[in-house]
Parts: structure tokens; C-alpha cells; sequence
């Protein structure tokens, strides 16, 4: 197991001693492919490496982060799909990974017919706040895994969470993207949440030898500046392999550049949360 607790000072520690219950961060970007299970998983179980307990929603129906922690299709027949339509109790479909101090609540295919079912509720738009309630008290940390899109599983979350956390790749039309989901943001805190904030801003599949990642990063560092983190993921081949073995890249190669950087976001992550929170 990776041990953070070398790589983090004891004051980011502080960061959650906190009696306001957990904190639940939506990790969410509508564009598909920008990193944004992989930084789910990752620095879940760095943060659960750390010491900190920790729960991961898998609310994308693709149920990669699942995959990605090692649950088995037969452990996920109770999942979050059952929990938002009302078949389940949260509680029940809370998961010990392989990964002391980190749970999931899984993902299968039948949530992508959740959009449609979800109409018929009155509290459609905030369903998972109150199935969520007074059942994550136990974490520290509760990281949401939206699907890429814009739609009523994306928008429980954004109701559900205190802060978003944006995965961004380095691509030409990231500036784009990133624009759509700041608007929603903005409505979803005008609307329904007013104390959504934005913690970061992750970029992502970084490549310091290319010129297109370099000209990204720097237009979204002073487009959003003060919001993007230092630290970026870079491209690793590693990265890419782990989910297909079932474990994060933390546990499948310590060592490798990818490891490296989900470490120092997970630093990085406490030393913001220290001082949005205190």
C-alpha cells in the first residue's frame, strides 16, 4: 500500500478534523475521455492511503470507476441505480474495496434508463442529496464519479456536493468544453445549490514534449487562474493499463510517472481543502 503520510505534512492532516460531516466533491467533466474516473479512483485511494476514509459513488452507468476498484459484475446487484429509483437503501449498497479505508457504492447498466425513470419523481433533481443523507457521516471524503454528460445524474451530484472538481485534458478544444460545464455550475448554484464551488481544476494526459499541451496549460492557468492545480497527470502508459487489471495505477505500479503525480495531488488536494475549509 502506498503511504502518503511521508509525503504529506502532518498539517494537511488538520485539514479533516471537522465535525460539518464529509466533504462531497462531484469529479465531472460532460466531455467523455479527459481522465476524469482515473482521477476519481486514484486520488481516492491515495487519499485512503493516506488514512482518510473515503467513499467513491460511481454515478456514470459505463461503471468504470467499479472496474477500476476491482468490483465484480456479482457484487453490483445492488447499486446506485437501485438507490435513486428507490429499490435500495444507501447503506446497502456500500462496498469495502480491496483498499483499507476506501468503500464505493457501484455502478451498473441500468442506470442509463435512470435519466428517463427519474421524471416521473417530484424530487428528480435532488433525489441523491436526500438518499445520501445521514448515511456518509462515517467518510471523510465522498468523491462522486459523474457521467460524461450534462444530464439529471450530473445535476443530483452538483446538488448533492459542496465542490467540483474538474479533470481537463490538454487539447485544443478543452477551453470549450470547460465553458459549457462553468455555465451549469453557475445555473446549478443561482438555482438549486448556492454553496457549489468550484476546488480545481486538474489537467490532465499532459505531454511536456508537446507543444499543444504546453499552449493548453498555459491558457487555462490564466484563463482560471488561481482555480488550476499545480500538479498535472501526465500521460503514462501505466495509467492506462491498471483499470484493465482491476486496481488503480497506485496499486498496480507505485513507482511510474502517473503514481507520482496522483501523489502530489492528493497534497495538493489537502492543502486546498485546508484552506477552503479550515
Amino acid at each position: 500500500m502506498v503511504n502518503l503520510n511521508d509525503s504529506i505534512k502532518s498539517s494537511d492532516h488538520a485539514s479533516l478534523s471537522r465535525s460539518s460531516g464529509p466533504r462531497i466533491i462531484a469529479i465531472a467533466n460532460q466531455k467523455g475521455g479527459v481522465g476524469k474516473t482515473t482521477t476519481t479512483i486514484n486520488l481516492a485511494t491515495a487519499l485512503a492511503a493516506a488514512r482518510k476514509r473515503v467513499l467513491v459513488l460511481d454515478l456514470d452507468p459505463q461503471g468504470n470507476a467499479s472496474t477500476g476498484l476491482g468490483v465484480s459484475q456479482s457484487d453490483r446487484s445492488v447499486n446506485a441505480y437501485h438507490v435513486m429509483i428507490g429499490e435500495a437503501h444507501f447503506n446497502d449498497a456500500i462496498l469495502d474495496t480491496l483498499i483499507p479505508g476506501l468503500s464505493i457504492v457501484s455502478s451498473g447498466v441500468d442506470l442509463s434508463g435512470a435519466e428517463i425513470e427519474l421524471i416521473d419523481f417530484e424530487d428528480r433533481l435532488f433525489r441523491l442529496k436526500s438518499k445520501m443523507a445521514d448515511c456518509i457521516n462515517d467518510f471523510e471524503y465522498v468523491f462522486i464519479d459523474c457521467p460524461p454528460a450534462l444530464g439529471l445524474l450530473t445535476v443530483n451530484a452538483l446538488n448533492a456536493s459542496n465542490a467540483i472538481l474538474v479533470p481537463l485534458q490538454c487539447e485544443f478544444f478543452a477551453l470549450e468544453g470547460l465553458s459549457h460545464l462553468i455555465g451549469t455550475i453557475d445555473r446549478v448554484k443561482k438555482t438549486y445549490n448556492s454553496t457549489l464551488e468550484i476546488q480545481g481544476i486538474v489537467l490532465t494526459m499532459y505531454d511536456s514534449r508537446n507543444n499543444l499541451s504546453e499552449a493548453v496549460a498555459e491558457d487555462v492557468r490564466d484563463f482560471f487562474e488561481g482555480l488550476v492545480y499545480t500538479t498535472s497527470i501526465p500521460r503514462n502508459v501505466r495509467v492506462s493499463e491498471a483499470p484493465s487489471h482491476g486496481k488503480p495505477v497506485l496499486l498496480y505500479d507505485t513507482s511510474c510517472a502517473g503514481s507520482r503525480a496522483y501523489i502530489d495531488l492528493a497534497s495538493e488536494f489537502l492543502k486546498r481543502e485546508k484552506l477552503l475549509v479550515g
